[in-house]
């Protein structure tokens, strides 16, 4: 197939807070890309380092790139914040043509064919509505991936790819903790496909919760679960089969207390029943060895 075959018009949004180490070598990835996004907005979400000015920089020598700077809220919004930063750069090409949109983080680097490798594969596929490559670690000079485990319909944050359908029947994303779970089972729920491909690796260099660390992280993904609307017994397996990853305590107990704090807490889930039906029916077969979205 050739590249001109596979270049649809594409956009990408990249919200990014405090990442002047890390936006450089995500800026240098996109402008060598072989297929070439449309238009780039990036969007500065408060930070107080120099993140904001070498966005600007990288706008004034790329006419594609757009930058918007949010004012600094004073504090990390785990799940909300990014979304909210995200419906900012939205409003700049929501009203225009594309035929995919990307969610984008400032800390990943990767090959100048990683666009067009994935685009090949939506052709391939026309009931993929969501993919995305492989979130990788540098280690011992090889490019691994992040997370183990993950189950095969999931597509990671950081770099998620929606077709232009896809993401109008979707309604856009939800502004919590979750949101990046909530796409996916909604998108399968609509018929669609969503996968991640093993063999396309982006390198991260800000690891998965070293932002907020382990503890937070671990507790977030269980209010996340909690509000995506896991089912509990499905909920009490994930722990347990944690229980016995690294790492090995931290890691289980941070989910079930993230979980079980929506609970007492009373925090508000999705409001949409058809939604979580189908999301634990879907973990229901898992428990019950059926097919399922978890495999």
């Amino acid at each position: 197939m050739t590249e001109q075959a596979i270049a649809p018009r594409y956009v990408v949004i990249t919200p990014v807070r405090n990442e002047q180490e890390n936006l450089p070598r995500t800026i240098a990835s996109m402008a060598r890309q072989t297929v070439r996004a449309w238009k780039w907005v990036i969007v500065d979400d408060g930070s107080t380092d120099a993140t904001g000015r070498i966005a600007d920089e990288a706008r004034a020598q790329h006419p594609w790139i757009e930058v918007v700077h949010r004012r600094d809220r004073g504090f990390r919004k785990p799940g909300g914040g990014v979304v909210e930063a995200f419906r900012d750069g939205y409003q700049l090409i929501e009203s225009t043509r594309w035929d995919f949109i990307v969610k984008l983080d400032g800390d990943l680097s990767f090959e100048p064919d990683y666009f067009a490798a994935v685009f090949e594969r939506f052709v391939q596929n026309p009931r993929l509505g969501i993919g995305g490559g492989t979130i990788c670690k540098l280690d011992r000079g090889a490019l691994v991936p992040e997370s183990i485990g993950d189950p095969r319909f999931h597509v990671r944050g950081a770099t998620k790819i929606y077709r232009a359908e896809c993401w109008r029947q979707l309604g856009g994303l939800y502004p919590a903790p979750g949101w990046d779970t909530l796409d996916e089972i909604k998108a399968n729920m609509l018929g669609w496909q969503t996968r991640t491909f093993a063999e396309l690796k982006l390198h991260h260099h800000r690891h998965a919760g070293e932002a907020d660390g382990k503890w937070v992280n671990w507790f977030k993904n269980g209010r996340a679960n909690y509000i995506t609307g896991y089912l509990p017994l499905f909920m009490l397996c994930k722990c347990l089969t944690r229980t016995f990853s690294k790492p090995y305590a931290i890691g289980a107990l941070g989910l079930l207390c993230g979980y079980t704090s929506g609970y007492l807490k009373r925090v508000p889930r999705v409001n949409d029943p058809q939604l979580i039906r189908y999301l634990r029916r879907e973990q229901l077969n898992r428990l019950l060895l059926k097919s399922s979205l978890w495999g």
